[in-house]
């Protein structure tokens, strides 16, 4: 593989196309908004500016990383030539299925398509093009440029040889490829994911403030965040839209996601992207905040 094509410059999509570029891959890197591709090349340069100061990466390496990247907002164009396209659109089954019958379209027959998808059934997002086979899940982790994992989904008719392909592959970036098979959230949202709404229950039920839980989670298992804290760095509309998923899909009232993170959501309080969650960020994030409506 030669030429990767990635489709959403978000942040995970930006991070996808940094790693991928910095391993030497050609990376088309597309989006329907010119001005978000613009800040997603300005993001990644300061991503590498950061490995650069830590001696992670040289300056020639952040050099020939970014002219591996070619932003565009043409589609078809952008995978004309692909050799694997990774979808990271935002997390919503219509615009996926959409964006991946135009992929379908548009890409080369040996094209494998994959998706970033948190939580969406790969076999659903094959079904709606004419390579079932060549479909397949590449779940990578926020940070991408920093964490390991890379959650590999089978769909229900991906071939092993397309399987076979993205373990390696992700291997040859610098990435430790897991296994898992198509079920609703896979094993790191199925698990993630009811944590996260139990600590939002558990804030919403008054058993303990935001910090308080933060802190149980942090110093008595580990954590390196605290599932609060964490919600607002996903976005609390990606982790309701996963809940949903969850509940849709399997059916048991454990994961109905909280009506607080409804709440949330519905006014806008979306976390760091918005710049209020269970913390307010109004201070650059330099300092965390809990936000005032959970001070009391």
């Amino acid at each position: 593989m030669k030429h990767i094509s990635v489709i959403g410059c978000g942040t995970m999509g930006n991070g996808i196309a940094h790693v991928f570029a910095l391993s030497g891959y050609s990376v088309q890197l597309i989006d329907i908004n010119e001005q978000a591709l613009q800040k997603a090349i300005q993001k990644i340069g300061s991503n590498l500016d950061r490995q650069v100061s830590k001696q992670i990466i040289t300056e020639e390496q952040k050099a020939s990383t970014l002219a591996n990247i070619n932003p565009t907002t043409d589609l078809a164009q952008g995978v004309s030539k692909a050799d694997l396209v990774i979808e990271a659109a935002t997390e919503n089954v219509g615009i996926k299925l959409q964006l991946f019958k135009d992929i379908d379209a548009h890409a080369p027959a040996h094209c494998i398509l994959s998706s970033n998808t948190s939580s969406i059934s790969i076999t659903k997002i094959a079904a709606v093009t004419n390579r079932p086979e060549q479909v397949i899940g590449m779940h990578f982790m926020n940070p991408v440029p920093v964490m390991k994992l890379v959650e590999v989904i089978n769909g229900f008719k991906t071939s092993t040889a397309t399987t076979n392909t993205i373990m390696e592959l992700s291997k040859a970036i610098g990435k430790v490829p897991t296994l898992v098979n198509d079920y609703p959230g896979f094993v790191a949202n199925r698990i993630l994911m009811p944590m996260i709404n139990e600590a939002i229950i558990t804030l919403n039920e008054g058993v303990a403030g935001v910090h308080e839980i933060d802190t149980v989670m942090k110093l008595g298992m580990a954590h390196p965040m605290g599932p609060l804290q964490l919600a607002d760095f996903i976005g609390l509309d990606v982790c309701l839209a996963i809940m949903n998923v969850l509940h849709d899909g399997l059916g048991n009232p454990k994961y109905a996601p909280s009506p607080l993170l409804i709440n949330m959501v519905t006014s806008g309080d979306l976390g760091v992207k918005s710049g209020r969650g269970f913390y307010d960020y109004s201070n650059g994030g330099k300092e965390l905040v809990v936000a005032p409506k959970f001070n009391s």
